[in-house]
């Protein structure tokens, strides 16, 4: 009927019909940026979950979800056999596009670098690894990184929403200098933000270029996709190819500090007359349980042919009933355990994740570093922080990738354009 009471025609219905979805999708336009994060996250594998995670009508969820859709950034699947809804009839399905867009990646590491193409759901679409010397000209290393980018981009023939780049560095904010790249050649202070966007604007690559430091990068990816779902206090302290990093993740928000510097938990110092670091200091977690320690600690020389991280894995993987790999073992783990306590006191996460050679060592012996943990640690003796390996494989290039795809999860609409 319309107002009048009359009985309505057929192009009268469709007119009504089409604006009611059109107010349907006005109302929800606020909330595409919350539906994709879930979608992106996994937090929402059906629309029935979407719904109720919104807190908005079901027709408005599907508005939403069928926008989503026509930006090319999921997929609804509506056929039988789904998971179920609330009740009686299965649910539509939801899922990033496979074929949607990409983020470039980028990660730079004293024994070269790595480029690769990230989707939404942080799934690594194709890689690039580069082995180069990590000169002292930040600008070289970074054009090689872009080059290797814009190859994978023109193969692929996706749409590339932005860049992200993960250094092994304190990135200073809002200047997005490399403050202290230690392990590295560059200056201190390096603007690798800067140069990181200029040789991304000249490939002719769309989007934001931005930077961040290696382990706050993973932290983010595992506290989005990994081993850190659902923790809101989560400390994540890892190994790179040198040295030790560490991030934490508050009320489900990457921390950073004022100036983008905190958690430099590498320059802790856990051995008093332990080997002298390169921050002038001594003993510190950074030079006391990276992978070059645990090398000199087993009585191995490096060789060159690949990087200190994966000759340090493969030995303790291989060799870990060898007295001398088992004692450097357990001599880094005590060292990382009294770090460890020592960050429990201060922050009082609910959780703990360990990545790099760290990950490697809580496989080989969880309960001796959880004991060192909960003996030294307040927390620890009262109940235990749960300490669990990293998940993702390539984390920081995953976190790189999200900080190319904040500005669609934020406002997916504005960022890529109406539907066509």
């Amino acid at each position: 009927m319309n107002g009048n009471g009359a009985p309505l025609g057929a192009e009268d219905g469709s007119t009504v019909s089409a604006a009611a979805a059109r107010t349907r999708l006005e109302r929800g336009r606020g909330a595409l940026g919350p539906a994709l994060e879930l979608v992106h996250t996994g937090r929402a594998p059906t629309r029935a979950v979407l719904t109720a995670e919104l807190g908005v009508t079901r027709a408005t969820a599907g508005a939403v979800a069928a926008e989503l859709e026509a930006l090319g950034l999921i997929r609804v699947d509506s056929r039988p056999g789904g998971a179920g809804g609330t009740q009686g009839r299965p649910s539509h399905r939801l899922a990033v596009d496979e074929d949607g867009p990409v983020a470039l990646a980028a990660q730079v590491h004293p024994d070269g670098f790595r480029a690769a193409l990230v989707g939404l759901g942080g799934r690594i679409v194709a890689t690039a690894p580069g082995k180069l010397t990590v000169s002292a000209d930040p600008a070289q290393v970074l054009g090689a990184v872009v080059d290797a980018g814009a190859r994978l981009l023109a193969e692929s023939g996706r749409r590339c929403v932005g860049a992200g780049l993960a250094v092994p560095s304190a990135v200073a904010e809002p200047e997005g200098t490399a403050l202290n790249p230690l392990h590295l050649a560059w200056p201190p202070g390096s603007p690798v933000r800067a140069i990181f966007a200029e040789r991304v604007k000249a490939a002719g690559i769309d989007g934001p270029a931005l930077t961040g430091n290696d382990v706050n990068l993973a932290a983010l990816a595992e506290h989005r996709h990994g081993a850190g779902r659902s923790a809101q206090h989560l400390l994540c302290v890892a190994t790179g190819h040198r040295g030790v990093g560490g991030a934490l993740v508050l009320d489900g928000r990457l921390h950073s500090g004022s100036a983008g510097l905190a958690l430099e938990v590498g320059h802790l110092t856990v051995n008093p007359e332990g080997r002298p670091c390169h921050c002038g200091s001594r003993g510190c977690l950074d030079v006391e349980a990276d992978p070059l320690a645990f090398l000199t600690a087993a009585g191995r020389t490096p060789g060159p042919e690949v990087s200190l991280l994966a000759q340090a894995r493969d030995l303790l993987r291989a060799e870990y009933a060898q007295p001398s790999v088992r004692a450097a073992a357990e001599e880094l783990i005590d060292r990382l355990g009294l770090g460890l306590a020592g960050l429990v006191n201060i922050l009082n996460p609910d959780r703990i994740i360990l990545g790099g050679l760290h990950r490697e060592l809580l496989y080989a012996d969880p309960e001796r570093l959880r004991a060192v943990v909960a003996d030294r640690s307040l927390w620890g003796r009262s109940g235990g922080v749960p300490i669990l390996p990293c998940t993702l494989d390539h984390n920081s290039l995953v976190g790189a990738a999200e900080l190319a795809w904040q500005p669609v999860l934020d406002d997916p609409l504005g960022t890529l354009g109406a539907a066509a």
